[in-house]
């Protein structure tokens, strides 16, 4: 087939691109150039996917068998771009999350659960919400139709060239050894995804030409936080690291050493009502449609593998900011603050 990834040089893109080469399909991504490099054997056109200009060129003289369409943050870009593309590809993926449902995390989600009223067409250039996917998805559904269009709503992606930091902060913080704060409830429950599970699912979808709405995470109940800290543990290497597990309500405390969830401690998410749905969403479909994950373990040896090479990140240790999951913000608390943090509770 012929494929065009929008995006398709970083992380989520880097997967797709690198498992449809795999399979022998030709592959064409369009970026700008500064995220990170395109794989070897990839057609690459450069350009902004805010610019009409940009998309006709890349389109001119061109057609594909499918898009998937990995980049789009505002309803606006998914609207030019799916616009021009429209008689160019006969199906579309648009790479969702959960963030497009209006329950999440606060309820348990499925593909029925109701979406962030955000319209398809969104003035362009709105502040960063998570109803804005919901207005991407919309966007594309109306240009290309319900019968060509594949919506998939990701779960929190892992592995190898991980733009969001989380489990990168972890395997660094394990590394640097001592004693580690390890927030709540070991037993509490994760859903993460590794990249190239995603893509891999998402693909087998695109090539059965499958339309539809496919919650596409790990299962609930298949990870626990304290296996995600131990496997993390167990990967770094380092003997001496050892990990101080402290209850929610401590950490939550007011005061100036209270801990953000999610982003200082990165993946935390305690026991409060509004974050009761993080990890529960319903993933039966993407299940019966074929959906398959690789044991955490492997992905973290993977991922560290990929660091060891990569090097140290910039801000590693930088104080996260206030948001919930999935929200922009720098990952992982400050040294000095987790010190104290072990020192009075530890």
């Amino acid at each position: 087939m012929k494929i065009l990834l929008l995006g398709g040089s970083s992380f989520l893109g880097r997967a797709y691109a690198a498992e449809a080469l795999s399979r022998g399909h030709l592959v064409t991504t369009f970026n700008r150039g500064r995220s990170a490099t395109d794989l070897p054997g990839v057609e690459t056109v450069r350009g902004d996917r805010d610019s009409a200009e940009d998309i006709a060129r890349l389109v001119d003289g061109r057609a594909w068998d499918a898009v998937v369409d990995t980049s789009a943050q505002q309803p606006a870009q998914a609207a030019l771009t799916a616009g021009l593309l429209r008689d160019r590809a006969g199906h579309y993926t648009v790479v969702s999350s959960v963030h497009a449902f209006a329950d999440w995390p606060d309820r348990v989600i499925d593909e029925d659960s109701p979406l962030h009223p955000c319209p398809a067409d969104t003035p362009p250039d709105q502040p960063f919400s998570p109803a804005l996917k919901a207005g991407c998805e919309r966007a594309v559904l109306e240009i290309f139709g319900a019968e060509r269009t594949l919506v998939l709503n990701s779960g929190l992606l892992v592995g190898p060239y991980e733009i969001g930091g989380r489990l990168p902060w972890w395997l660094e913080r394990m590394a640097r050894g001592g004693r580690v704060l390890a927030p709540g409830d070991p037993q509490r429950t994760m859903q993460v995804i590794d990249v190239r599970d995603f893509a891999v699912f998402g693909l087998d979808l695109l090539t059965a030409r499958t339309a539809g709405r496919f919650l596409t995470t790990a299962p609930p109940g298949r990870l626990r936080f304290g296996e995600w800290l131990e496997t993390c543990r167990a990967v770094a290497g380092v003997a001496d690291t050892e990990l101080v597990w402290v209850p929610d309500a401590k950490l939550l405390a007011e005061g100036p050493d209270r801990v953000e969830p999610w982003s200082e401690l990165p993946l935390w998410a305690p026991d409060l009502p509004e974050l009761t749905g993080t990890w529960l969403a319903d993933t039966g479909r993407a299940e019966a449609a074929g959906l398959r994950c690789r044991p955490f373990a492997e992905t973290a040896g993977d991922t560290w593998e990929w660091l060891r090479e990569r090097g140290p990140a910039e801000d590693t240790d930088a104080a996260g900011r206030k948001g919930r999951p999935g929200a922009a913000a720098r990952q992982g608390i400050e040294p000095t603050k987790e010190r104290r943090l072990l020192a009075a509770f530890g």
